[in-house]
């Protein structure tokens, strides 16, 4: 997989840049250089509002000395403006002192998790167009109700290389294709919304695996279904979570609390926890940026390190934290390969990439069979969390009573209530089913946003409280 970009500077004039970045003392020099490019298609009330490509080019340059950290950034690929911004960041992290010589060898290019099949950048404008409007016109037909759908159509073709003092010099290409779907259902002065979406650092294959038709008509059904549907109860119940887009209880309740910054500096409720038994027996969670096709798949991260599958948990038991190379290095541990950045624009953050649960061997059935009376979560939304107590709250895109061991009436205006940590605890069945999420889950921290992936089989809490209006 070729870069999509020649225009990056060579050899010679990075090592002067990481040069001027060390001069001022600092122990550890990089530079980040991207182009991306970024085509967007939407369609609202049957219109094409926007047909769009967004092309941007430039170098961020980072300078560490201990825990102090100097970034600068450049527009472009100019040598000489990449040489300043690198003299800036030097002089923030100056701590005086020898200059480490820098030397670099031959570039590597990463080794490929995702190979896309159809690059988006080659297709053209009017296929882009006729994909969205087959969209469109899936979720109308779905049913006579549909009064409005908006369609988005994205795709991001990045190739970036990273050049640090300690030699690593490599370069990588990353493709993402999205699809995001939004469906309003209106009947007797009742409105309600539906939403789907799907990507994977995938071409336009993506779409020989669900077609734009069928991922429409989906969001369609849930407008609809919520049309009928019952006001949600409030109280304590079992909850079962639905497979795949429950995932995103686990990433934001649960997931944050691995990243190594909050570890080292002691503000998540697992720090120091290695070896501790803090989930059920049948609780394995991993984060692994090697699962072809997955949004959140990465071959290097944002620093050069390559991807990696990391266990989290497993049968209960903690057995790792996530970091990128600044935490990792002031730990005195390896970096995971989870150093991930929006931009140039940005330094790199501890990230998850794809986080999951593994399967278990209960039939889903047999585990909505087991609850006499709870909440069933098939699809998960937005929600908050507080990291340093794992409290959370989050929305119930698509949720339904469980009576007499069966999936019963839908419900509307759900919440889950409750704390990561018990939720481990009280994880009474695991199912057979284990798949990915296919949407585009972004994730949001320190005023970034990364794509990632999440996933979990058909899951028994025993205990949680739902949010509702009815009592």
């Amino acid at each position: 997989m070729t870069e999509n970009t020649t225009n990056f500077p060579g050899k010679e004039e990075l090592q002067k840049a990481l040069g001027a970045a060390l001069a001022g003392g600092a122990g550890f020099a990089e530079v980040y250089l991207e182009h991306r490019t970024t085509d967007s298609v939407r369609i609202e009330e049957q219109l094409v509002r926007e047909a769009s490509r967004g092309i941007t080019s430039g170098a961020g340059v980072r300078a560490i000395a201990g825990d102090k950290i100097g970034y600068a950034y450049s527009d472009g690929m100019d040598p000489g403006s990449i040489l300043e911004a690198a003299r800036v960041a030097g002089e923030i992290a100056a701590k005086g002192g020898e200059r480490p010589a820098v030397n670099l060898g031959d570039i590597s290019r990463a080794k490929p998790y995702s190979v896309p099949q159809v690059f988006p950048i080659e297709i053209e404008a009017a296929k882009k167009i006729e994909t969205a409007r087959a969209a469109d016109g899936g979720a109308r037909q779905y049913d006579p109700r549909i009064n409005a759908v908006l369609i988005g159509l994205y795709d991001t073709d990045k190739s970036f290389l990273i050049a640090n003092s300690e030699g690593t010099y490599v370069t990588d290409r990353q493709v993402i294709t999205t699809l995001r779907i939004t469906t309003v259902a209106e009947d007797q002065g009742m409105r309600q919304r539906g939403f789907r979406s799907m990507s994977g650092t995938r071409g336009y294959e993506i779409f020989s695996d669900e077609s734009p038709e069928s991922c429409a008509r989906d969001a369609a059904r849930q407008a609809i279904r919520l049309l009928d549907a019952e006001e949600a109860p409030a109280g304590k119940m079992p909850l079962v979570l639905g497979n795949g887009r429950g995932g995103v209880l686990l990433h934001e309740a649960i997931g944050h609390g691995f990243e190594g910054d909050f570890i080292r500096k002691e503000t998540s409720l697992f720090t120091g926890r290695l070896g501790e038994k803090i989930a059920a027996h049948d609780c394995t969670i991993v984060d692994d940026a090697t699962l072809p096709g997955m949004r959140g798949t990465i071959n290097v991260d944002d620093e050069g390190t390559p991807g990696q599958r990391t266990v989290l948990i497993e049968n209960g038991i903690l057995r790792g934290y996530l970091f990128d190379r600044l935490n990792a290095g002031l730990m005195g541990v390896d970096s995971t390969g989870n150093g991930r950045r929006q931009s140039y624009k940005y330094m790199p953050v501890v990230r998850m990439t794809n986080t999951f649960m593994l399967g278990g061997d209960k039939e889903p059935e047999e585990i909505i069979a087991s609850v006499a009376d709870g909440f069933y979560a098939k699809r998960i939304g937005g929600g908050q969390v507080d990291i340093a107590s794992g409290n959370f709250v989050f929305e119930v895109v698509e949720g339904y009573l469980i009576k007499a061991g069966k999936v019963g009436p839908p419900v509307r205006g759900a919440n889950l209530i409750g704390n990561g940590a018990e939720i481990l605890k009280k994880i009474e069945m695991v199912g057979n089913d284990f798949t990915m999420d296919s949407g585009g889950g972004t994730c949001g921290k320190a005023g970034q946003a990364a794509p990632v992936g999440n996933g979990v089989p058909t899951i028994k809490i025993s205990e949680i409280t739902v949010g509702g209006t009815k009592s």
